[in-house]
């Protein structure tokens, strides 16, 4: 594992980590500077170095590449929000190293996503790909095919008060293969903008069939080592303890030992459920003995278990129990007597 930075690390709101970014463009492509469809932004000189472009491929579809090394550890944090469907493959490697030594890629559903604490560390080089997807064109792209899916593709479309359906895997050869044209496309203006989309589009198809085809294996191939498991229970109490504040799934590996990807196939292998799935569980079982407790209103349980908006906090408590938060703090305080 890396050496920890010495000096504190930048923490940030997502908003001002990339109103810092968003303020060094350095490449627009476009007939005007507000019409500009791909634009290249050269990460803040403050925090390290590197970039990150963005790609308009068409409305409701954008494309974001990013290749960045902190020279100091940077802390944004996330507040719970609405999110389109959304792909991202990364590659990391420590500046000590010639190569990248880890890959990933993440898939979500849209829906709620919960608020987070995204750990950017230090030396480490980044290579990202992603796309953000809206859901209407998601369903307009599957077209009636959308009806006759089976029901984990129909969940990739969620509610947005729900929790979003999340997958992480492996890359497969194909979807490296995608992402290398993706980065090394050799068009401009028009084409480039068709090409890349046929990638999205290509990426999304290969993703089905991975979610599909192959995830209900993954589990049973698996085969976790004795430490493994004692580090994945550790890290399940550091969840349990920082519900508020929760460290990032790459922060939260690197505490226990593991890489981000045995951590989040060991919790499904061991656990049963998601990083996210275990962090949600303790959220809302610890909102429940605080509401029966009655020394806090709900938008203060609301903040104290994570969450920024207490619609969302409503929402999800509801799911969980089936009984509205002040509801339920009524009915406990008046069963206590």
């Amino acid at each position: 594992m890396a050496t920890p930075s010495q000096s504190s690390p930048h923490i940030l709101s997502q908003a001002d980590y990339w109103a810092l970014i968003q303020a060094n463009v350095c490449q627009p492509q476009g007939s005007t500077a507000s019409e500009a469809f791909d634009i290249t932004y050269a990460y803040p000189a403050q925090l390290g170095q590197g970039y990150v472009r963005e790609i308009k491929l068409r409305q409701g579809l954008e494309l974001a590449i990013a290749d960045y090394q902190p020279h100091q550890a940077v802390i944004t944090e996330v507040p719970d929000r609405e999110h389109p469907l959304e792909y991202e493959f990364t590659l990391v490697r420590e500046s000590s190293k010639a190569s990248f030594e880890s890959e990933c890629y993440f898939f979500s559903g849209s829906g709620l996503a919960e608020r987070d604490v995204c750990h950017h560390e230090r030396d480490l080089q980044v290579l990202d790909v992603s796309f953000h997807l809206e859901p209407e064109l998601f369903c307009a792209w599957m077209g009636d095919r959308l009806e006759q899916a089976a029901p984990p593709v129909k969940a990739l479309v969620g509610d947005l008060n729900q929790a979003r359906y999340t997958y992480a895997a492996s890359p497969t050869v194909a979807m490296q293969a995608a992402i290398q044209q993706i980065l090394n496309c050799p068009y401009t203006g028009l084409t480039q903008q068709i090409y890349l989309e046929s990638k999205v589009w290509e990426l999304m198809a290969l993703h089905l069939e991975q979610m599909l085809h192959h995830q209900p294996d993954q589990p049973r191939k698996q085969t976790l080592k004795p430490d493994d498991i004692e580090r994945l229970h550790y890290a399940k109490e550091i969840i349990k303890q920082q519900l508020n504040t929760p460290p990032s799934l790459n922060g939260l590996a690197r505490q226990v030992g593991l890489n981000e990807f045995t951590l989040k196939q060991g919790f499904r292998h061991l656990f049963g459920t998601t990083v996210f799935g275990c962090l949600h569980h303790y959220r809302m079982e610890r909102a429940k003995t605080l509401l029966a407790d009655g020394r806090l209103n709900v938008t203060e349980v609301a903040r104290d278990v994570g969450f920024t908006n207490r619609g969302h906090f409503a929402a999800a408590f509801r799911k969980k129990f089936g009984v509205n938060p002040k509801t339920y703090s009524l009915t406990a305080r008046e069963q206590a007597g």
